[in-house]
């Protein structure tokens, strides 16, 4: 059986202090084209150490508003990957409020 496999790339510029000065990624089932993103979170589950290994960056020019509705739909695509792993609708309902909650706080969505 032939599996399919497919690459993505991940470029990050950095500017004299090392700080990312312009992040940009491509796939190659998507013919490779290269698109610009502002941030970019990326988790990886080792399966030896049975621990999370993170890289979390942003470029210099991404505003607080703008990392505000990062972390919002980040939230919010977290507890629909849960619910679908676990199927424990109560923990992820319990996420989703707190997106809700997030969101009203930073003000990316009216208060209730």
């Amino acid at each position: 059986m032939n599996k399919k496999t497919s690459s993505i790339n991940i470029e990050v510029a950095l500017n004299e202090k090392n700080i990312p000065a312009s992040i940009r990624w491509s796939a190659s089932d998507k013919n490779g084209k290269w698109n610009e993103c502002k941030a970019f979170l990326l988790s990886l589950f080792e399966l030896e150490s049975r621990d999370t290994l993170k890289i979390d960056l942003w470029t210099e020019e991404m505003q607080v508003v703008e990392m505000d509705r990062f972390v919002y739909h980040t939230i919010r695509a977290l507890a629909d990957t849960y619910i679908r792993a676990t199927n424990n609708g109560e923990l992820a309902n319990e996420m989703q409020k707190f997106a809700q909650y997030f969101a009203e706080k930073t003000e990316i969505i009216p208060s209730k």
